[in-house]
């Protein structure tokens, strides 16, 4: 029973963000225990305390970008934008446009590169997010930044992982842009 409840859950999120859920299936029919280990998972990434919005979607799709071009990153862009993130901040934060974005969204954009890159120039940045956002805020990029990357890789480990795509942003097609200038 608990399965069918959970996989109706997933079905209903498949159907409301047309995401391909054949991985989080997978698991569920495979085994219930590691399941619901994931599903454990999945509140530490959907943590948000003292953090705006479009400050943790910048750093989620900066994180989940870093892994993958393809569907998860589509979800989350879905996401921010029915969270309120207006589509322009969401465009110049996949397209890596920082001249466009508010200062402290940019801010979390390269404290989020610089993080996922193992970079000294964290620490700098880390210190300018702790005056904004206080401790709990940081914490909750923290959580953005690492368990976002999680999805695309369990995908692509299971076999389910898909090639980089362009993403949809309402009526236009939109290429991601990573760090390095990829």
């Amino acid at each position: 029973m608990l399965r069918f409840i959970l996989n109706r859950m997933l079905l209903n999120l498949q159907k409301r963000y047309q995401y391909d859920v054949r991985y989080q299936q997978h698991i569920l029919h495979t085994d219930l225990s590691a399941y619901i280990k994931f599903c454990g998972f999945q509140s530490m990434a959907a943590h948000q305390a003292d953090v705006p919005p479009a400050a943790l979607y910048a750093a989620r799709i900066r994180a989940i970008l870093a892994e993958d071009c393809g569907p998860c990153s589509q979800l989350v862009v879905d996401m921010a934008l029915e969270s309120g993130v207006p589509a322009s901040l969401v465009q110049a934060i996949v397209e890596r446009q920082l001249q466009l974005l508010p200062a402290q969204i940019a801010l979390v954009m390269q404290f989020t590169e610089q993080v996922l890159t193992h970079q000294q120039q964290a620490d700098a940045l880390r210190q300018q997010i702790c005056r904004l956002w206080g401790d709990k805020g940081l914490i909750s990029l923290a959580f953005a930044i690492s368990s976002y990357r999680v999805y695309p890789t369990l995908k692509y480990a299971l076999g389910y992982g898909k090639s980089c795509s362009r993403i949809r942003l309402n009526d236009q097609s939109i290429a991601p842009k990573h760090a390095g200038g990829e």
